[in-house]
């Protein structure tokens, strides 16, 4: 179990674990804006958005593991918190010439869909992860 200031934390993927182990603090953007989960955080469920997920091992900076998020829920409950999203990527496996290549399409399919449809939406979604993933790219 975690120390009085540390929080258990899982990052799990489609593809499988990610991470488990303490933390200091989990840092991320929910649908609703940025967030940082420490110890004895009230319990909450949030839904991720593509974004750097950041585990802070400890208070030291240069502790910390980065990831590129895709969308996906945060559960926190019980000093735990679980991160269930679609992919998990660390920023120096990151294409960013890909990552704009892809922005391209997205944006090309977002023009021509008819907006409220689930090609439209796709699009939309497609097109922040793009966004998301080249800015971290871009910081490493």
């Amino acid at each position: 179990m975690a120390s009085e200031h540390r929080l258990e934390a899982e990052v799990l993927t489609p593809e499988g674990e990610v991470f488990r182990g303490e933390l200091f603090q989990l840092s991320t953007r929910t649908s609703v804006g940025e967030v940082g989960i420490r110890a004895r955080h009230a319990p909450m469920v949030a839904r991720l958005v593509p974004h750097e997920l950041r585990l802070h091992v400890s208070e030291n900076a240069s502790d910390t593991i980065r990831y590129a998020q895709g969308e996906g829920w945060l559960e926190v409950f019980a000093n735990r918190a679980r991160v269930l999203i679609a992919e998990a990527i660390p920023p120096e496996n990151l294409d960013a010439a890909e990552l704009r290549e892809r922005l391209k399409d997205a944006e090309q399919r977002l023009a021509e869909a008819e907006q409220g449809t689930a090609a439209y939406e796709q699009a939309v979604r497609d097109k922040r992860r793009a966004e998301a993933f080249i800015e971290i790219a871009e910081r490493r």
